[in-house]
């Protein structure tokens, strides 16, 4: 039994960092191969007693929706305007239709907050909230899944706040 019992922990360990791996390699082809689309923020209390300093991120595309009437998951197509700002242009259930210059952002319905994307906190160093209190927009890498990763927030000249 006990020859079974390490056999069984080791092909635990293998799944389970093969899963690791997967999630690491699914997030680096995100940032590699996402196009890079600008979200405009709405504002929101950048401050948490318990977890330091981090913002909570609100998107104007996931405002003025009526949860009533979407899908609990789904896809929110944007498409980019003349200053490469995303706009929302519809929700979705499936993947398609898409048009030209058109980008899925896969989202899911909360009850009291609308629509959320999922990168909806940003972390960053004790004592820098002065200089992201200034984000105007989350920069959100996405692939034609509709995965998305958020990368960084930025300024009203569009250019990421370090």
């Amino acid at each position: 039994m006990k020859k079974y019992k390490w056999i069984i922990i080791l092909v635990n360990l293998i799944i389970l960092l093969g899963f690791l791996n997967y999630s690491i390699l699914k997030k680096e082809t995100i940032l590699s191969d996402g196009q890079l689309v600008l979200l405009e923020l709405a504002p929101v209390d950048p401050r948490s007693l318990m977890q330091g300093d981090y913002m909570t991120l609100r998107y104007a595309i996931s405002q003025n929706t009526s949860n009533d009437s979407i899908s609990k998951r789904g896809y929110c197509v944007v498409k980019l305007d003349a200053n490469g700002i995303a706009k929302k242009v519809r929700l979705q259930d499936g993947k398609t239709p898409i048009h030209t210059n058109e980008f899925l952002i896969r989202y899911n319905s909360k009850s009291t907050r609308g629509i959320t994307i999922g990168a909806e906190s940003y972390f960053f160093q004790e004592g820098d909230a002065s200089k992201f209190e200034k984000a105007k927009y989350g920069g959100v890498m996405v692939d034609n899944k509709g995965n998305n990763l958020l990368v960084g927030l930025y300024n009203e000249q569009k250019q990421q706040i370090e």
